[in-house]
């Protein structure tokens, strides 16, 4: 080496270039990307994790039915007293890079971990930092169970009515056009025509919607004027079961949380919320030589709603998300907190927790 420098033999340089690359015995390692993270983890994970309840459950609340049906809803609020984008990051999950999680075959016994590192949504990644993002894609993220003779129905036609049954939630609610806001006819096509109570309600929802009559109780409608959605992905987990219900029909019940991304409808717009809604619907595929019902059609026993981020005002039959200037001038809802996507605890359970609060305050988003 010139300029005064000591000279290294070329032996020992490639002796050191072959032990470098071979990697000298005893030479301190550190540990992958990889490692470290699945270390902290266990780490932070050590023991069950502590409930995400910390309040005294309000006395118990009868369910009021509004139709024959009985509906349920329940509206959730984003935490408002924190800095805004904060409640995005409080869960585990990350980017793209989230292993998939297997199909969801039963009721959860524990809502998803929490992460202490906050990982906020980008337009490129808008489920980074949600449970979400080891979620399935669409009707992915839905899970059938394997179809056996039920009631009136053989082996083929259960199968065939549980295909119908996953048809109505993606028709109401993953179609790109009814998330714009138009009429969800295809799946008003799938519910019996002669249930007089429910067409009386599809009648007046998209028209004069009210508390009564939302729309948003069955269907997932976005306020495109201020919103719009990011991607061409909604995020589903949920499953679908069914048994012998009354005079022999077979009675189909889903289960599916979605996770609906979005950013404003401005052109240009970065920051992106999540609005997170969970359907519980009971479907009868009944027997049409004990019920009037048309062919390839059920009659609805129940439906109830729980929804995040999803405004928590007026009715106006849209879901209408929040962002952090909105959330940062807005106080906490006056009911419990809740999880949104906690899926160990059925809506009607969350409901008897509620009481009379008609919104509550979502831990995350």
């Amino acid at each position: 080496m010139g300029n005064g420098g000591t000279s290294i033999p070329d032996e020992e340089w490639e002796r050191f270039l072959r032990e470098a690359e071979a990697g000298a015995q005893g030479a301190p390692k550190e540990a992958s990307a990889r490692a470290r993270m699945v270390t902290r983890r266990l780490q932070e994970e050590t023991g069950r994790p502590e409930g995400w309840r910390t309040h005294q459950p309000a006395p118990r609340r009868r369910g009021r039915g509004w139709y024959a049906v009985g509906l349920l809803v329940t509206v959730g609020l984003l935490i408002v007293a924190l800095a805004p984008g904060r409640v995005a990051g409080w869960f585990g999950g990350g980017g793209a890079a989230s292993a998939p999680l297997a199909a969801e075959s039963e009721r959860p016994d524990q809502p998803p971990p929490t992460q202490s590192t906050p990982q906020l949504p980008t337009p490129d990644e808008p489920f980074r930092g949600s449970p979400a993002a080891q979620w399935g894609d669409g009707t992915s993220g839905i899970s059938l169970p394997a179809a056996r003779a039920t009631g009136w129905m053989n082996k083929e036609q259960v199968a065939q009515a549980l295909d119908r049954s996953r048809d109505f939630l993606a028709a109401s609610s993953l179609d790109r056009g009814v998330l714009r806001g138009e009429r969800p006819k295809k799946a008003i096509a799938l519910i019996n025509p002669h249930q007089q109570d429910v067409q009386n309600y599809l009648a007046t929802a998209f028209s004069a919607p009210s508390r009564k009559n939302d729309p948003l109780l069955l269907f997932s409608r976005l306020a495109t004027k201020k919103v719009r959605l990011v991607g061409d992905v909604v995020k589903t987990r949920g499953r679908i079961t069914y048994r012998e219900g009354k005079r022999g029909a077979v009675e189909v019940t889903t289960d599916v949380t979605y996770v609906y991304p979005v950013v404003r409808a401005a052109a240009g717009s970065e920051e992106v919320a999540r609005t997170i809604v969970r359907r519980e619907i009971v479907m009868s595929w009944d027997d049409p030589a004990k019920v009037v019902v048309e062919p390839g059609t059920f009659s609805l026993v129940s439906y109830k709603t729980d929804t995040s981020n999803s405004g928590c005002g007026a009715v106006t039959g849209y879901l209408t998300p929040e962002f952090s200037a909105e959330r940062a001038t807005k106080d906490k809802g006056d009911g419990p907190e809740f999880d949104p996507y906690d899926r160990s605890t059925s809506v009607d359970a969350l409901m008897q927790v509620a009481g009379e609060s008609k919104c509550w305050t979502a831990t995350r988003s």
